[in-house]
């Protein structure tokens, strides 16, 4: 007779499985890296045999490892181990004196790499006498910083010089080059797709290494595992991040479920293949835990920038006047041909929106391909879901398209305080109607937008959608728009379950159920009896991949 004892056993604690038919639990067992039994100690008492390792898990809570729908691996971990990383609230003396601390150990000609300004000092940086001071600190090398909505960079004049901009330089096409009003003369502020052309400058210039990525993905996979992520999305994976996804696999040593969503058009802050042709080479990567099943759109920009598509318009504004409302950077026939075509293809299409007139386009557009379509399995997403019309709330359930909750911005921050300059209070405030689309029946999912957000912790974002202010006690006393608030398990269903079903992936994780991946996390309390203002505080103690340990907290 085959041997059916479990390879693995964890007993003795409170389960909390995300399984509605049946939430607690006080064991489960795994074989094969699989879920073979979960109830109390006699449903797993048969299935332990003399090779079964048995762990007590004290009374501790035990939980489905988390799902984050919306992360930038290769750039998380080369934030984490190679750039300079400062808060998005530091004022401009710190970014001046982080850089010029970074320049005076830096070899000449080297780049300086950080970030994250905050989307409130753009309008201090774009001036000349910025650049001077930041000329000054750098000490010849050239600089780079990235926002805080990862859209924007402020560079030096070093870079400008390396990346060929100058007065004369035409603003390219869905971006625009910083310039002084007087003058003309750049002030190294590159907004949207001007990004792009200092990021290949640097790309070109062999900054980046093969070792610099292997080592990026690598410690990028090592931190969502310490914070209890087992499976997540790659929202942007060009054709390096998904070969070294799949080299990660190969190897065993992917740790987490995979999802990437290949660009449909080169982002301007990576350089490579996009659209059809990085599309048709997607099964040369695909592994066991490896699944290029989605395709990327950037349709608008950021509200801090003025560069998301509003149905309403920005505040007054010296170069752009009155009545800006921003435009969207893919037409509506282009984006219902996209669909489309990735419908025929089996894929969802991620869309990034983060205005309000970005999402009505494209619900419209979703509405349009399922109007000759009709009903699909496949799941697309609107990415961000924060600012949105009242009347598109109820589409996303109609329509079957998720919300993509990310980044962790659902309380004030150095963002809102951006978008309270380009849009007024008022309406800035409006901002994440979370309960509004639970109401509606829509599903939402759960994502970090790492490294947007400097670290990947589910725990801040849902502290976040519980309380609405902001964890670190910045901002204190203020929440945002509290009626949106969520409760806890709800809050968990959005990071395990939900996020799961959204990337396709609910038959086999987000959920603690026989015949599920092995995916676990216990934590040093339990979330659903912690005060609602100390939530964040929650430490991942061990990490469960497929019935094995990929993290201990030491």
């Amino acid at each position: 007779m085959p041997d059916r004892s479990a390879d693995l056993v964890l007993t003795n604690g409170l389960i909390y499985t995300v399984d509605r038919k049946r939430p607690w639990a006080s064991s489960v067992a795994v074989k094969g890296g699989r879920i073979v039994a979960v109830g109390e100690a006699d449903a797993v008492s048969s299935l332990t045999g003399s090779a079964t390792k048995t762990v007590d898990l004290g009374g501790a809570m035990l939980m489905p490892g988390i799902v984050d729908v919306h992360a930038h691996l290769m750039m998380g971990g080369q934030a984490e181990l190679f750039e300079l990383r400062f808060s998005p609230t530091s004022s401009l003396e710190t970014l001046i004196a982080r850089v010029a601390e970074a320049a005076a150990g830096a070899p000449q000609g080297a780049w300086i790499i950080g970030g994250q300004w905050g989307s409130d000092l753009l309008p201090r940086l774009n001036k000349l006498d910025a650049l001077a001071a930041l000329d000054k600190a750098s000490q010849g090398r050239p600089v780079m910083l990235r926002d805080d909505t990862y859209h924007n960079r402020w560079i030096n004049s070093e870079a400008l010089r390396l990346a060929g901009v100058s007065a004369a330089t035409p603003d390219p096409q869905k971006g625009s080059i910083g310039r002084d009003p007087t003058t003309g003369a750049p002030t190294g502020m590159m907004i949207e797709s001007a990004a792009g052309i200092v990021e290949s400058t640097i790309a070109r210039s062999g900054h980046y290494t093969e070792e610099m990525d292997r080592a990026a993905m690598a410690r990028s996979i090592a931190t969502l595992n310490s914070y209890g992520v087992t499976a997540f999305l790659d929202a942007a994976a060009m054709q390096p991040i998904l070969a070294a996804l799949k080299g990660l696999d190969d190897r065993g040593e992917l740790t987490a479920w995979s999802v990437s969503a290949m660009p449909a058009v080169e982002p301007s802050f990576m350089s490579g293949i996009a659209g059809d042709e990085l599309i048709a080479l997607r099964e040369n990567y695909r592994g066991a835990h490896a699944r290029p099943d989605f395709v990327k759109i950037f349709l608008d920009g950021v509200p801090g920038a003025r560069t998301a598509a509003f149905h309403e318009p920005y505040v007054d504004d010296a170069i752009l006047g009155c009545c800006f409302r921003g435009s969207t950077i893919v037409t509506v026939p282009e984006l219902i041909r996209w669909v489309g075509k990735c419908e025929k293809l089996g894929l969802g299409v991620k869309i990034h929106c983060a205005g309000d007139a970005a999402v009505s386009q494209a619900l419209d557009a979703i509405d349009v391909v399922r109007s000759f379509n009709g009903p699909t399995k496949l799941i697309h997403h609107i990415a961000h879901a924060s600012y949105i019309a009242p009347d598109d709330v109820a589409r996303f359930a109609e329509l079957g398209v998720a919300a993509d909750l990310s980044p962790f911005l659902w309380y004030p921050t150095s963002f809102l305080e951006g978008h309270k300059q380009t849009m007024g209070e008022a309406r800035a405030l409006r901002f994440w109607p979370n309960k509004d689309l639970l109401a509606a029946g829509a599903l939402l999912a759960g994502g970090s937008d790492w490294p947007v957000m400097p670290n990947p912790d589910p725990w801040n974002g849902i502290e976040g959608l519980v309380t609405r202010r902001n964890p670190s006690g910045e901002f204190a006393g203020v929440a945002l728009w509290p009626e949106q608030a969520i409760d806890v398990a709800t809050a968990l269903e959005i990071f395990t379950i939900n996020s799961a079903r959204a990337i396709g992936l609910a038959d086999t994780v987000g959920s603690i159920e026989i015949g599920k991946s092995a995916d676990f996390i216990k934590l040093d309390r339990n979330v659903l009896e912690t005060p609602a203002d100390e939530i964040a505080d929650t430490k991942v103690l061990t990490t469960w991949f497929e019935g094995r340990v990929v993290y201990e907290r030491s």
